[in-house]
């Protein structure tokens, strides 16, 4: 399992999150970024280039996997804006607080083992008047899809790196002391038990 999750499941994160539908998702959220950004999750690297570069001051990518970073460097040597990669995971943000002008996190809250911690660190690190920009997958609004998705989430999360089918976003994103000033939510893929997606932008409270 440790060969699985090191070599091969980095590799078909990447495979799998550079679809047309993350694509169409990630060109809804990223240009809105702003100034000096954190990217929790940064993986491979797939937002990137949807950054507008004129908006952009500096990026601290944080991500706790070294395969995926060699892949996200790659990316980043083009860009004209500088990139600082964190090889941590979203529990532990070595920013001081108030420092970071737009928090932005994709495909990520699913799979953070402490999500609650990882919340109240971005809102910590926040300025005032900052942005938290999102886009994630989670638990269904429609009542038997979210009960499959409760059924095979154990066995789900054992094969994905520690991936859930089934949070509450939303939720847990105010319960972390954000506002959600814009939210968008729908289903983006035909395997329903993966591909709710809620994306927005929340304010500190």
């Amino acid at each position: 399992m440790k060969f699985y999750n090191t070599y091969i499941l980095p590799r078909l994160t990447h495979w799998v999150c550079s679809g047309k539908e993350f694509k169409n998702q990630r060109a809804k959220v990223i240009p809105h970024a702003r100034g000096r950004v954190l990217e929790i999750g940064i993986g491979s690297g797939l937002n990137l280039p949807f950054y507008n570069p004129s908006n952009i001051d500096f990026v601290w990518g944080l991500d706790p996997s070294k395969q995926l970073q060699k892949i996200a460097e790659k990316k980043a040597g083009v860009l004209p804006f500088n990139v600082e990669f964190i090889g941590l995971s979203g529990e532990e943000i070595p920013l001081e607080k108030n420092c970071v002008d737009t928090v932005v996190v994709t495909y990520t809250l699913c799979s953070i083992k402490d999500v609650q911690k990882a919340l109240i660190e971005m809102n910590r690190v926040l300025k005032p008047g900052g942005k938290l920009i999102f886009c994630e997958h989670g638990k269904a609004p429609d009542d038997h899809i979210s009960r499959w998705q409760n059924r095979i989430n154990p066995i789900w999360k054992s094969v994905s790196g520690g991936c859930n089918l089934n949070r509450p976003i939303p939720r847990l994103i105010e319960k972390s002391g954000f506002k959600i000033n814009n939210l968008d939510m729908a289903y983006i893929g035909r395997f329903k038990l993966a591909s709710f997606n809620y994306w927005g932008i929340a304010v500190l409270k």
